[in-house]
């Protein structure tokens, strides 16, 4: 109820005022049926465009630590992702992260639209990095069909680090429905999951006119080692 409540009375209204959504290729995310919205993730701000202008729920997944948060921010964070039935995830990977992906692949065999940013994190610079298979697995075994979607400017308005937007127009691009029930039985390939995955990066680039960069973005952000003094 929160989230309907969020989209079409309290947020959604004031935020298309300000935001003027400029959507191409909407009518590619089907009415029914599993679907799965892989997204570029240049901004915090994706999480709250990419629903408010889709007509149906979309359920993503976020770090873990946005539901931890201490103080009056933290507790305004958290019930705003809880509200919008956002699921927490674990990123230092093994079974936590599998939780979140079986949460969405629950989304999905209902007939549900689960978000997934298969970069796995924000970009550190704008560029497009390496899918993880994570989006893969959750489109063999659920039978959903994936839609491309490139956040063309989130990154303009919205900078990471920053936390007043800047008033401009969001600019999102959805993509034709990928549809790879010739896959069917192969969950659990690596291969045939890294192939699904670098299909759905390589419709992101060209959706997105991002460039394309073959390494996970999140080994960018890990701290460089410091040389031990000889």
């Amino acid at each position: 109820m929160l989230y309907w409540l969020l989209k079409y009375v309290i947020l959604g209204p004031l935020l298309k005022l300000i935001f003027r959504p400029q959507v191409e290729g909407l009518h590619n995310v089907p009415a029914t049926g599993p679907v799965i919205l892989a997204s570029n993730h240049l901004s915090f701000s994706d999480s709250i465009f990419t629903p408010l202008i889709t007509a149906r729920k979309v359920t993503f997944v976020a770090k873990a630590e946005y539901f931890t948060g201490k103080g009056i921010k933290g507790w305004l964070t958290k019930m705003f992702f809880v509200g919008t039935g956002t699921i927490p995830v674990d990123r230092s990977g093994g079974r936590a992260a599998r939780a979140a992906l079986d949460t969405q692949l629950q989304v999905l065999r209902a007939g549900g639209v689960a978000g997934i940013y298969p970069e796995g994190t924000r970009s550190p610079d704008g560029r497009l990095y390496r899918g993880k298979t994570g989006v893969a697995r959750l489109a063999l075994e659920s039978g959903a069909v994936v839609v491309p979607v490139a956040m063309l400017n989130a990154d303009e308005i919205q900078p990471p680090g920053k936390l007043i937007p800047k008033i401009d127009r969001v600019k999102i691009r959805f993509g034709a429905p990928l549809d790879f029930a010739r896959y069917a039985g192969l969950a659990g390939d690596r291969f045939v999951e890294r192939a699904v995955t670098d299909e759905i990066m390589y419709e992101l680039m060209e959706l997105s006119g991002r460039e394309y960069v073959d390494v996970y973005a999140q080994k960018l952000k890990q701290p460089v080692p410091t040389p031990l003094a000889a």
